[in-house]
């Protein structure tokens, strides 16, 4: 009896502390997240009061959409520039500002504000410079690059969102390198010095395999954050010009709020949770490997 009192105690206790946290993950998470599976089976446009089940025609529809798929092919054209540049350049400023370098404190903070400050009002901000200021200073100095806005010219309008995305961005990752450098070991790094290594020579063999941690977290944010990208895209493109930049959550959300085919737009929803786990899972797959060989 004493036991199953303790028992009991312990279980009141956690409840006590755990239990508001866990009621809102329900509600707001799981219970979402699998009504909208049952959605995906439905005919429902958003606002009918009734739903009827269609089975899994909304699934062959998703996998009918050109648009959809157009937009996806899109997406992991985004996802890969931006991904590439974010970790390389978060890497160099955190490589920098290990350094010694004098105020590199300030620096770092410096980096870090734009991942302060929301995707709408960045993508504002960003469409006012590439429309405005880089205009006029590209007339004023004769620079045919900058003469006229990339956000009107579909080919330029794409790399405005990778532009934006890692200026964004490289500065959170920049942290999370800033912690993996500075847990390199220094015995080791100051023993490859006396055994006259070269500043490349350390980097290539004893830094960049130590920091492979780091890696795959950055890798993992960057993936996660850029495969759902939707506020930036918006704010800055707003898909355009002729839907060159609408990337697949905007498609998404246009099938199902605008077009009230809220039944496809869910499957898709789904569809593309199901593309992105699985490429988020083969990358810390074959990352966590590669630590263990590190």
């Amino acid at each position: 009896m004493i036991a199953e009192k303790g028992v009991w105690r312990q279980l009141r206790t956690r409840l006590l502390f755990t239990g508001p946290t866990l009621f809102a993950f329900i509600t707001v998470m799981i219970i979402p997240f699998f009504y909208g599976i049952y959605l995906t089976f439905t005919n429902w446009d958003g606002i009918a009061t009734t739903q009827e089940l269609v089975g899994f025609q909304n699934y062959g529809e998703v996998f009918r959409d050109t648009a959809f798929w157009q937009s996806f092919y899109l997406t992991l054209k985004y996802v890969l520039f931006s991904v590439l540049f974010i970790n390389v350049v978060a890497f160099a400023l955190a490589y920098v500002l290990t350094s010694g370098l004098k105020g590199q404190s300030l620096f770092r903070a410096g980096f870090f504000v734009p991942n302060l400050i929301g995707g709408i009002v960045l993508g504002f901000v960003w469409q006012f410079i590439f429309s405005n200021v880089l205009v006029y200073l590209g007339k004023q100095a004769s620079i045919p690059i900058f003469s006229t806005s990339w956000l009107a010219d579909p080919n330029k309008a794409f790399w405005t969102l990778v532009i934006v995305t890692v200026w964004q961005y490289a500065g959170y990752m920049m942290v999370i390198y800033v912690a993996g450098l500075m847990s390199v070991p220094k015995d080791i790094m100051e023993a490859a010095s006396i055994d006259g290594a070269s500043a490349w020579r350390k980097l290539r063999t004893m830094v960049l395999p130590l920091m492979i941690p780091s890696f795959i977290v950055c890798v993992f944010l960057s993936l996660q954050r850029t495969f759902m990208v939707y506020d930036l895209n918006i704010s800055l493109t707003e898909g355009g010009p002729f839907a060159s930049t609408k990337m697949v959550s905007m498609h998404v959300y246009e099938k199902a709020f605008l077009s009230r085919d809220y039944g496809v737009g869910q499957a898709e929803a789904f569809v593309l949770f199901l593309l992105v786990a699985t490429i988020t899972l083969i990358q810390v797959y074959f990352s966590k490997k590669m630590e263990v060989e590190a």
